[in-house]
């Protein structure tokens, strides 16, 4: 794949979409397999999943507004690097540890990793990148990126059966691809900085974000309230009727329509507008939260799992590419980090009003986040279809 037609993919995005491969790899094997793993071998009660859960993606939430100002003041490879690597040790210590609070501790360290490697990779991703571009690289990223959310749960699947039910083995698995996802980051390269004065306070740069991003920085965090966790969509599925393994399944799928979108409405977002293709799949999220909570028809459910599938694909890296847009490349990791990690906090928050009206069936909060959504679809599509071809904003002076 030859460069010279594809300027945007440069060394940095190959590489580090090579990184996310392996680590989301090694993620999405335990991903499904922890929770049973949880209740059925170590003796922890459901409550226990759902507090290790929420305290891991709190604490993904927290380090990623910290994380992106970082990015900004210091160099971004080492921070990237440490991510990755606390990622790997915090699946270490999933799998040596036999008592929860140790696999409590992991996760927590684990996400802590990922909170912290995830806005100056972004910031990297488009260091060498023309602004008309970005949606590409964002898509392609997340493509990559999400091909392991399909390979660790299939890997998972075969291993559990191969080695006679038992999980714990899978868990030293999961090591391999974390490891060396920490040693290919140092394959990526950064251009030295000059030497400027120390500005005060870490959050120093993010007074430089423009009004345009939080505006629309505002839009996409105050939808995060009604997106809330995967995990009460995968219990709707076995409330509906899929068995564990169907659930796995539907998950597998779900990620692979992801990964299969994800290039192609980055495209879409570079050559019409991000608002509109970010409109277009949150018609798709409004089909598949407002569909589940109205079925009971399991391959009704299968169809709205892939149209959820293609919303995810036309708003994770066409977000982050929006937000990209609208600010300069001094302040690319902070802008990053204050929008993922206050979506982090949103979510966190759908996940406990969903939670607390799921009932025996889950069907109230699922109608309400699908006409939520449903909503700023329409908003969004009208906001895209006013911009000009190509729907790049004109970029803040660096």
């Amino acid at each position: 794949m030859s460069n010279v037609s594809r300027p945007w993919l440069t060394r940095n995005v190959r590489v580090l979409s090579a990184v996310s491969f392996l680590q989301d790899t090694a993620s999405e094997l335990l991903y499904p397999l922890l929770p049973i793993y949880l209740t059925t071998v170590l003796g922890a009660p459901p409550a226990v999943v759902g507090a290790i859960e929420g305290a891991a993606e709190g604490a993904a939430a927290l380090t990623k507004l910290a994380s992106g100002p970082l990015g900004d003041r210091y160099a971004k490879r080492p921070l990237i690097a440490t991510g990755y690597g606390l990622a790997a040790l915090g699946k270490v210590m999933v799998a040596a540890f036999a008592a929860w609070p140790g696999v409590l501790a992991g996760r927590v360290v684990d996400r802590l990793g990922k909170g912290l490697r995830g806005a100056p990779r972004d910031a990297l991703l488009v260091a060498d990148v023309d602004d008309s571009a970005r949606g590409r690289v964002f898509g392609f990223h997340r493509a990559v990126d999400t091909a392991g959310a399909v390979v660790g749960p299939l890997l998972g699947l075969v291993g559990y059966e191969l080695l006679d039910h038992r999980i714990a083995p899978l868990l030293w698995i999961a090591v391999v691809p974390a490891v060396l996802s920490v040693a290919l980051v140092f394959a990526t390269r950064e251009k030295r900085r000059a030497v400027t004065a120390v500005r005060a306070g870490i959050f120093a740069h993010v007074k430089d974000l423009p009004g345009g991003y939080w505006r629309v920085a505002g839009v996409l965090i105050a939808f995060g309230v009604v997106n809330f966790p995967d995990a009460l969509l995968l219990l709707r599925l076995n409330e509906i009727g899929f068995s564990v393994v169907e659930v796995i399944l539907a998950y597998v799928g779900y990620n692979a329509v992801y990964a299969i979108v994800s290039y192609p409405a980055g495209v879409l977002a570079d050559r019409l507008s991000k608002p509109l293709v970010f409109g277009i799949g949150m018609v798709f999220f409004a089909v598949g939260y407002g569909g589940l909570g109205l079925t009971d028809d399991t391959l009704t459910a299968w169809l709205l799992v892939a149209a959820y599938g293609v919303f995810t694909g036309c708003t994770d890296g066409v977000g982050k590419a929006w937000i990209s847009s609208l600010v300069g490349r001094d302040v690319q990791s902070s802008a990053q980090g204050v929008f993922q990690g206050a979506s982090g906090f949103a979510i966190l928050i759908a996940g406990v009003w969903a939670g607390l009206l799921w009932g025996a069936d889950g069907e109230l909060p699922l109608l309400i986040s699908g006409g939520v959504g449903a909503v700023l679809a329409v908003g969004l599509i009208g906001w895209g279809l006013r911009q000009p071809k190509g729907g790049a904003p004109t970029p803040v002076t660096e």
